[in-house]
């Protein structure tokens, strides 16, 4: 059995697998096509992140691959469809990463609405911007709004609700009598935009969900309010939200994914000279804990499908 891992992950897990396997450990795949179309050749698995494109050509290359492991959840970079057509079974590591995720969220809401802890470089040189800084907010008694509420938004929820937040949440595939929905108030799409003090997005890329924040969605949020994304990029209009914080319609935003990654240069320099913003490079979801969680797991999915595969076929 060979096992490809194309993207970094935590090597421990990897022993997981057993001495029979084959396991190619080769991080910098995902930067190497060439190279990855010919390792893919004879593998019976691939674990990939976000980089590694697994389409009809990569499958071409790989006739006996039974399974791919997703580090992570989104299947963006994975073409699920194709994978189905080929037999390929695709295993995201569901809620391996939701705490790390959730975490950040919470973050970056206090951050953004005390809007204070961009002042240690004029501490150091000197200065005292203290009247300037005391008029940052307290999350509590603000209302979190979660535009799309599985388990990674689930997950945000008693962290809110413990610094007193109230929290609504928009979902339309969660069935409404779901235990979830428990204390969080269901709101359509339109009115969490417009009464959320944090917004925070948690759906996939589809061809619904890109550019589902835009200008006229900025205009309809409350003046001062907090846009927070750690789903993927394309979701928000970059550009737009730029605006929105130059001209103060926007209290603050934290994006952690964009349009193009990496960010490439001319791209981010929208955002210079933005005061109360944080940009990260897709790691809400990476912590050392949350790489060990999600290592595992994979590994587990992966194997837990080989196995699967193997009895099928010898009629077990």
């Amino acid at each position: 059995m060979k096992v490809l891992v194309t993207e970094f992950m935590d090597r421990d897990a990897l022993k997981l697998f057993g001495a029979d396997a084959m396991v190619i450990y080769e991080p910098s795949l995902a930067n190497d096509r060439a190279k990855l179309l010919t390792q893919i050749e004879g593998a019976s698995a691939v674990i990939v992140r976000n980089k590694t494109k697994v389409d009809r050509e990569l499958l071409r290359h790989a006739p006996n691959l039974k399974v791919v492991g997703r580090l992570g959840v989104g299947l963006d970079n994975i073409d699920v469809d194709a994978c189905r057509d080929s037999g390929v079974d695709v295993r995201p590591a569901t809620g391996a990463n939701a705490i790390s995720v959730a975490e950040y969220v919470i973050c970056a809401a206090m951050t953004l609405v005390r809007g204070a802890f961009h002042s240690t470089e004029a501490v150091i040189a000197g200065g005292w911007p203290r009247d300037n800084l005391a008029r940052g907010g307290e999350l509590c008694g603000r209302t979190l709004g979660l535009f799309g509420f599985g388990l990674i938004a689930q997950t945000v929820v008693p962290r809110a609700k413990a610094l007193g937040m109230s929290v609504a949440a928009f979902d339309p595939f969660l069935p409404p009598d779901h235990p979830a929905w428990q204390n969080v108030e269901a709101c359509d799409a339109e009115n969490l935009i417009s009464d959320s003090d944090v917004l925070s997005l948690h759906v996939p890329l589809t061809p619904d969900t890109r550019n589902l924040i835009g200008a006229s969605e900025i205009d309809r949020m409350k003046a001062g309010a907090v846009l927070i994304n750690t789903s993927r990029g394309g979701i928000v209009d970059e550009i737009a939200v730029a605006a929105a914080l130059k001209d103060g319609r926007l209290g603050g935003a934290a994006l952690d994914v964009f349009h193009s990654e990496p960010l490439p240069a001319a791209e981010a320099a929208i955002f210079a000279d933005i005061r109360n913003l944080i940009l990260t490079p897709h790691i809400s979801g990476v912590t050392k804990e949350a790489n060990i969680r999600v290592s595992d797991v994979t590994v587990r999915n992966v194997s837990a499908s080989l196995i699967i595969e193997t009895s099928n076929q010898t009629g077990v």
